[in-house]
């Protein structure tokens, strides 16, 4: 395995490193040399301030002196790192660790949120996890992922340590004492309680052994994690399979366990929405752990990660699992055929480059690829939203090719979805002209579905407002035709609609793909970015004038976009280049965007149009229930 930890020392070496006044250099030295990371001054400042505070807690001579110190511990197959480590045996002589997360804040803020408070980081306030959970949730990584630690039954103690801050009251507040109670905080003042805390559990030195140990430890998930996700799956209906999901199901994890080690395959399944992907993926992603190899269930979106995983768990027990569910966007790093197996949902949104600016790796289906022995992409090409969406069939075929990996394809059809009735669905396809179907109109569906078209976005607004009020789970999105002016100005609007007295804006900072968790989003309108992947019960949908009736058909205006919608960015310069092309794929991402905010409602969807042709449009073709 690669060795993960940057420092190792004991406490006698520790004390002398910092005496010499240089103990940051001595890391930073060592991060470059074993984990070839470059790192911001702020970082060696902090390493300086907080390792010089644990120098005065370590030198209590009741805490052994062979007692073994390591710093910065990268939790493999994460970017997270463990910022201070002790080992040793208790009087029994059982292995222990204590894991200490160092903290520079002076001051913090309690949130109403699980495991979340409010503190100035980078030149703000910010919501960020609450210093307990962090060190709690790392040592559930390395408990659940770590073989040296489940099977060398190490013990592991999280515990925070915030040396600049005086008043604890608001991280003490009633709704974090669970996790306060998993991991003790220490602050300014507290050096007499931490050496306590960490004289409980270590009695001898080891000379820094059992550090050795971790981090040798190979990397797959522990049996009890593999039986606490089979057990969150069974019994729950929102995991049944059913026909031909199954059939996947079972061929495709036949397929995997018979590939040899080291080799390579890629499978592609396809399937509309509402044809259970996700259902499936992540039963292969349980089965595989079941099987105790190394797989992640993997999306461009963060938003079906967090679907999925709240549906598996609630909140406490996350981060054990949080390690299986990943973004497409880290595999540029990893080592080829890291991964025995990896199941990537929603592969049509795949990337070409990854990082916040677009400019790492190379190609992320290449990527995955390369990462694991078997990787499962299930894609939907008629979902492709923006112009950077590039996991294609063909794309997939090329990278494939190229590690000459052999591919077959798999085909799911049954489709429940949009509260039970593929056919409202089917019907919305028919009407966008994205796939001919029966579903000529809703007559029967009404009872089971409810789509109304509206004259005011005033009212689909109060609708979903009233029955947000129900269960939360009811939101407005719109088509991105409005400027996001809130972006510069915090009181502008954005959607405004002067004749119907309609204003909103846009949600596209704060949450991500939180929105639907926090309660103030129901003032604020989604856009085809905040809500792919996600289900509401209820959903009003605004499509602006980049959707028209022109000569009785449907015509679609790019240049009704607005300017700030990366989806269609460059689009003039690609319909000079390419027209033929261009045309007809912009045509379908803008479909495409209104079919995905028409189908986020498992119950209902109210439809406002800015082009009053355009509800008539969708008037005449629901028949029957007008």
């Amino acid at each position: 395995g690669i060795l993960m930890l940057v420092y190792r020392s004991d406490i006698a070496g520790f004390n002398r490193d910092v005496d010499t006044g240089d103990i940051d250099g001595i890391v930073l030295d060592h991060m470059h040399s074993v984990l070839g990371q470059r790192v911001a001054e702020s970082e060696v400042r902090s390493w300086r301030e907080s390792l010089s505070q644990m120098f005065i807690v370590l030198s209590d001579p009741g805490i052994p002196r062979n007692a073994g110190v390591g710093i910065e511990f990268q939790i493999p197959q994460t970017a997270k790192r463990i910022d201070f480590l002790i080992s040793g045996r208790d009087p029994e002589h059982r292995a222990q660790t204590v894991v200490v997360e160092l903290k520079q804040w002076e001051a913090a803020e309690a949130t109403t949120m699980d495991g979340v408070v409010n503190t100035y980081l980078g030149g703000a306030v910010r919501p960020t996890v609450h210093p307990s959970y962090q060190a709690w949730s790392y040592v559930d990584l390395l408990t659940g992922f770590n073989e040296a630690v489940y099977e060398g039954e190490i013990e592991l103690h999280p515990c925070a340590y915030l040396h600049n801050m005086r008043d604890r009251r608001p991280l003490d507040a009633a709704h974090y004492a669970r996790i306060v109670r998993q991991a003790p905080l220490f602050v300014k003042g507290d050096v007499a309680k931490l050496r306590d805390f960490i004289r409980r559990h270590i009695r001898h030195g080891d000379g820094g052994e059992v550090l050795v140990e971790i981090d040798g430890g190979r990397i797959r998930p522990s049996k009890s994690l593999a039986d606490g996700m089979a057990s969150l799956m069974q019994g729950n209906p929102a995991f049944t399979m059913i026909d031909d999901q199954k059939v996947v199901y079972e061929t495709v994890l036949e397929r995997v366990r018979s590939t040899p080690s080291g080799a390579k395959r890629v499978m592609i399944v396809n399937g509309g929405p509402g044809t259970g992907k996700s259902v499936v993926a992540v039963h292969l992603l349980a089965a595989l752990t079941q099987d105790r190899e190394l797989a992640q269930y993997v999306t461009k979106n963060a938003a079906p990660r967090a679907v999925y995983e709240e549906r598996l768990t609630g909140t406490m027990s996350k981060s054990k699992y949080s390690n299986l569910f990943k973004g497409s966007g880290g595999f540029h790093t990893a080592e080829r055929g890291t991964f025995r197996a990896l199941v990537v949902d929603e592969a049509h949104r795949l990337n070409e480059k990854s990082g916040l600016y677009r400019n790492l790796g190379e190609n992320q289906v290449g990527e995955l690829i390369r990462s694991a022995d078997v990787t499962v992409f299930f894609l939907d090409e008629d979902q492709q939203v923006t112009l950077d969406d590039i996991g294609s069939r063909d794309e997939i075929l090329r990278w494939a090719a190229a590690e000459h990996a052999p591919v077959e394809e798999f085909e799911l059809q049954s489709q429940f979805r949009c509260n039970g009735s593929d056919g409202y669905l089917a019907w919305l396809d028919h009407v966008l002209g994205i796939r001919p179907t029966a579903n000529t109109d809703l007559r029967g569906i009404e009872a089971e579905y409810d789509v109304q078209v509206f004259d005011s976005a005033e009212q689909v607004r109060q609708r979903i407002v009233a029955l947000n009020e129900h269960n939360g789970r009811s939101r407005m999105v719109a088509g991105y035709c409005w400027d996001w002016k809130s972006k510069k100005d915090p009181n502008a609007w954005d959607v405004v609609i002067e004749e119907h007295g309609f204003q909103m804006r846009w949600n596209l900072t704060e949450h991500g793909s939180g929105w639907l968790a926090h309660p103030d989003s129901i003032n604020e309108i989604g856009c085809i970015h905040t809500v792919q992947g996600l289900e509401l019960d209820y959903v009003g949908v605004i499509i602006g004038d980049d959707l028209v009736v022109e000569d009785g058909a449907l015509v679609t205006r790019p240049e009704a976009r607005s300017k700030n919608d990366r989806s269609v960015f460059g689009w003039k310069k690609h319909m000079r280049e390419q027209p033929d092309e261009t045309g007809p794929r912009l045509r379908r991402i803008i479909l495409n965007t209104y079919r995905t905010l028409m189908t986020r409602g498992m119950k209902g969807c109210y439809i406002y149009a800015t082009d009053p042709s355009v509800r008539q449009w969708l008037r005449q073709r629901m028949g029957g229930g007008e």
